[in-house]
């Protein structure tokens, strides 16, 4: 996993001056490429996989606009969690003027106390990094 170094410009952090590693992003795996490698490993063919994963993709998204959490084992857990303002009393909250978004988040499965998606990682510091 390739990684660069940059500088924390924002004054009011603690961490202001200072220097972390972000992660480097160099490929993006479209819908295509996942099913086509998917298909290769079960020895289908694309047309095989793909009506079954569109479906997999609504049913999972049906769930996630109920308010339910899914969890795919061996994977992990998706959720999806609202942002919005704070206000002073419960009865001040009007959730179209109040909430700021909804984001994913996802928690991948682990064994341990360790996600399986965390390990074996090889770090690599990318070219463009100071």
């Amino acid at each position: 996993m390739k990684y660069k170094l940059v500088k924390e410009t924002k004054p009011k952090l603690s961490s202001f001056g200072k220097y972390k590693a972000v992660s480097v992003h160099e490929h993006t795996a479209e819908t295509r490429q996942i099913l086509m490698e998917a298909a290769k490993r079960l020895g289908l063919t694309w047309g095989d996989v793909v009506p079954f994963a569109m479906a997999l993709s609504t049913v999972i998204g049906d769930h996630l606009r109920q308010g339910h959490r899914v969890r795919l084992k061996d994977w992990g857990l998706m959720k999806l969690e609202i942002e919005s303002d704070k206000v002073d009393k419960p009865g001040d909250f009007v959730a179209e003027k109040h909430i700021r978004g909804v984001r994913l988040h996802f928690l991948p499965e682990s064994s341990g106390g360790s996600p399986d998606l965390y390990k074996n990682l090889d770090f690599e510091k990318d070219k463009t990094s100071p």
